[in-house]
């Protein structure tokens, strides 16, 4: 098998603008496929091809290709001339001797104890022979040379052909995408990611609509440890692997705590913790041209995130803030985080700066006058100044080795 061939779906809804999605996505396979020895990605009528070259591996492209945003599945493929007899015979030949993609691999001595099914598509409807006369036609010449039944509804072997313009691919197995759009496609947003197992979970379900996610994390360092940064970290890395390039800020949050403690009721505390993060995840999200902010809230989940308290925190920004957990239980987004892959790193014990100066009965249904006399008492500007002005960014690249470069934040970069 020498190609992969793609299939979206939604992309494929989007009528004038498809081109430029389409184009999007072959970019992105490119780019995540680059170390890969694939020679060419290219769009056909439809669908995309990846053509691999000698050494290409194909479980490192499958790995690749399945993380890739706008897919709606891919398969390994062949490609054959226009001809059904010369696309029997090549079919037969890797049913029988099989090639290390896990689905031939069956002599033909197996007989009818294998299942298998032929379904076809014309993309070219010049084609001499309708879809279900190639079905037939290669379906027959398969059960004659080796023995197998047909069976429609449940096979142990799927062959799909697709006939286009100028050639025939055929494929053995059809593997599912991650769906959604192709990363990129729906500008930016900067994601609140606390180093738990839900803002990782709300940053990929923004990725998934096409978004590219930064991400800002708030710590304690060095009053607590430095545990939830190397988390963040790790949590940002990982979430590169799926939107190939990630940024994330890391803002020292401790001071501004103290400053709040002194200050303020108790009750009140987390409410205006949270206020001031938005505060400067805001302004960072400006100088990235992001157009959104986005956190893991999920109503009721804990004192913060009240409807009220989520109204109140969310008051002071004027970018939208998007809860893509809003509904959500924590054994739903338990279960989508262990698929993810992130969960193992969230549940590492950390001293976070959200449980620093946390009062035992925090409010949860804070009132805006209350809370707006209480941050009259603070120096807002400058503690939001001095916070984003301390920031250190971080840079993540997928899959040139997971570079990262370290600096001070940068203007409007």
């Amino acid at each position: 098998m020498d190609s992969v061939i793609v299939h979206y779906q939604e992309i494929a809804l989007k009528g004038r603008n498809r081109p430029w999605f389409v184009e999007r996505l072959v970019r992105n396979l490119r780019d995540a496929t680059a170390d890969l020895d694939v020679v060419r990605v290219r769009a056909l009528m439809g669908r995309i091809e990846l053509m691999l070259g000698p050494a290409a591996d194909w479980d490192a492209v499958r790995e690749r290709v399945g993380r890739t945003f706008g897919i709606a599945n891919f398969a390994r493929a062949r490609r054959t001339d226009r001809e059904l007899g010369e696309l029997a015979a090549a079919v037969i030949r890797d049913l029988g001797a099989g090639d290390g993609n896990g689905v031939a691999g069956r002599p033909p001595d197996a007989g009818d104890r294998v299942r298998f099914r032929v379904r076809a598509s014309r993309a070219d409807k010049s084609f001499p022979y309708t879809s279900p006369e190639i079905e037939r036609e290669v379906g027959g010449r398969i059960k004659e040379a080796c023995g197998w039944r047909v069976d429609l509804r449940h096979p142990d072997v799927d062959v799909r052909v697709e006939v286009l313009a100028d050639r025939v691919y055929y494929s053995l197995e059809r593997f599912p995408g991650l769906g959604g759009l192709p990363s990129g496609v729906s500008g930016h947003a900067m994601c609140l990611l606390s180093g738990g197992i839900d803002s990782p979970v709300a940053a990929f379900r923004m990725m998934r609509r096409g978004c590219r996610v930064r991400f800002v994390h708030f710590h304690a360092y060095p009053i607590l440890s430095s545990a939830s940064q190397e988390k963040a970290r790790e949590i940002a890395a990982l979430l590169t692997r799926y939107q190939l390039s990630s940024r994330l800020y890391v803002v020292a949050f401790g001071e501004v705590q103290q400053r709040v403690v002194v200050s303020a009721p108790p009750p009140l505390r987390v409410v205006l913790y949270r206020r001031l993060m938005m505060r400067i995840a805001e302004r960072l999200a400006r100088r990235i041209g992001a157009r959104a902010l986005v956190t893991g809230d999920a109503v009721g989940q804990v004192a913060s995130q009240t409807l009220d308290n989520l109204a109140v925190i969310g008051d002071v920004v004027t970018l939208p803030v998007l809860r893509p957990l809003v509904g959500f239980d924590k054994d739903e987004i338990t279960r989508e985080a262990r698929t993810l892959g992130t969960y193992e790193t969230s549940i590492i014990p950390d001293q976070d700066c959200c449980t620093l100066f946390t009062p035992k009965s925090p409010a949860t249904r804070a009132r805006r006058d209350e809370v707006e006399r209480a941050e009259a008492a603070l120096p807002i500007a400058e503690l939001v100044d001095a916070a984003v002005a301390r920031a250190e960014r971080h840079d993540f690249v997928f899959p040139e080795g997971g570079g990262r470069r370290t600096g001070e934040v940068g203007a409007a970069s």
